[in-house]
């Protein structure tokens, strides 16, 4: 399938649409999740349009994952969490619901269950005071 130039990512790369950013390079965007299924969840966003790793240029996925090794480590850091998962869908059979790639990062914590993915959006406020503790882990 092509590569949609409206889907929600696509739209906040080109500042339409709001977001809680964390990191920016001239390679990949990071930002809080909205809906997060725990505390600190975070993504990651190659700046190209690919649909998905499937599609995805192999210089977009280093620099994708280069980005998502060092928010993995801010993210455990900022949360003190006991561990990280890192997650990537393709396609609507694996659970991909935006179609612009993109890294789950959501810190773990040993007896905590993560929420399920849903429509319910985070407070603003908490979103922020989320990515600023990243990005004081990350400017560590």
């Amino acid at each position: 399938m092509a590569y949609d130039t409206t889907n929600i990512f696509a739209r906040l790369l080109r500042g339409e649409i709001p977001s809680h950013r964390i990191y920016e390079d001239e390679h990949t965007v990071a930002i809080m999740d909205v809906m997060p299924q725990g505390v600190g969840h975070t993504l990651v966003l190659p700046k190209v349009p690919s649909r998905n790793l499937l599609d995805a240029d192999p210089e977009t996925l280093g620099a994708l994952f280069k980005t998502v090794q060092k928010v993995a480590k801010a993210v455990r850091k900022a949360f003190d969490a006991d561990g990280v998962v890192v997650s990537q869908f393709n396609e609507p059979a694996a659970g991909q619901t935006v179609f612009h790639l993109h890294v789950h990062i959501i810190p773990r914590f040993d007896g905590v269950d993560l929420k399920r993915h849903s429509m319910e959006m985070e407070k603003p406020e908490v979103l922020a005071a989320n990515a600023e503790k990243i990005r004081a882990a990350l400017a560590q």
